[in-house]
């Protein structure tokens, strides 16, 4: 196993889509880079469906190894634990595994989350146990790995934590779900996922690490084009997932992204105002 030479990013959900996209725009910018998520090779059949109406396991495109590979390919090294949000244990194993190995953590992004029935269901359809589901892997997983990697970034006074937010988690849905919106166990557990950052915040204001929520907007990952057509979302004029990449790695680096007012960022916004990614320049929320 080859251990880390340069600065760590530590990325959850990397099997694909905004993840894969996120953990090789790192690897590209001179990080070495741990990848967690739970599949592991390509062809795994799990449960996508977002509603409890259906049942959808047909394999999507993407796999651990597959993000392994693109990242050995840049020239950097790359430390693959897999793991399910759903499983905290495995979490915090997969995290311990990322210290013992590699002994620090420079740039966390709790990107992964909850793929599964009750995403587009109406409440009184949703049994509660899938909203737990939602809480477990959106909220209580990121704060597992919090609690783990930051203690470090402390020691060292440095260090950038990234939290993949969501419209859904600040605003009121345009249409039920199904319709146009969202479910509640999306919207009440990025709602909660989306308050950490602003805590920690203020907790560590003379930290020296940087903490950025980042609202993605519309972005065309592999599950969005398999699944959510359905619901209204094709995906089809939304942004690449390269986008939100060169958008991490530059807050991750650039001193100006110090001076930025507040942490809440819209991603295809600031993309557009730093010409972060020119291949896209349009704005899809």
């Amino acid at each position: 196993m080859e251990r880390a030479q340069g600065p760590v990013a530590f990325v959850t959900g990397a099997s694909r889509g905004i993840g894969k996209a996120v953990a090789i725009a790192f690897a590209q910018a001179g990080f070495d880079v741990a990848i967690t998520a739970r599949s592991q090779v390509e062809g795994e059949e799990r449960e996508h469906s977002s509603t409890v109406r259906a049942s959808n396991t047909d394999p999507l495109p993407g796999s651990l190894a597959a993000t392994a590979q693109a990242i050995s390919d840049t020239g950097r090294a790359v430390l693959s634990v897999p793991s399910d949000l759903l499983d905290l244990a495995s979490v915090g194993a997969a995290t311990t595994v990322v210290l013992e190995r590699w002994g620090r953590v420079d740039v966390l992004v709790n990107n992964g989350r909850y793929v599964g029935p009750g995403h587009m269901d109406l409440f009184l359809d949703t049994p509660v146990e899938l909203i737990e589901r939602h809480l477990t892997a959106n909220v209580l997983a990121p704060l597992h790995i919090l609690k783990m990697v930051l203690p470090g970034m402390l020691a060292r006074g440095s260090g950038t934590v990234i939290t993949m937010s969501s419209g859904a988690g600040t605003s009121d849905p345009p249409a039920p779900a199904g319709a146009g919106g969202w479910g509640m166990g999306y919207s009440v557990s990025k709602g909660a996922l989306h308050r950490v950052l602003g805590v920690l915040a203020v907790e560590h204001a003379d930290s020296g690490i940087r903490f950025f929520n980042v609202n993605p907007g519309g972005v065309a990952t592999e599950r969005i084009k398999a699944d959510m057509a359905g619901f209204g979302f094709d995906g089809a004029r939304w942004a690449p997932p390269a986008l939100i990449g060169a958008v991490l790695t530059w807050l991750a680096t650039s001193e100006d992204a110090t001076g930025l007012p507040g942490i809440d960022i819209q991603a295809q916004e600031l993309s557009s105002d730093r010409g972060l990614y020119p291949e896209w320049t349009g704005i899809w929320s």
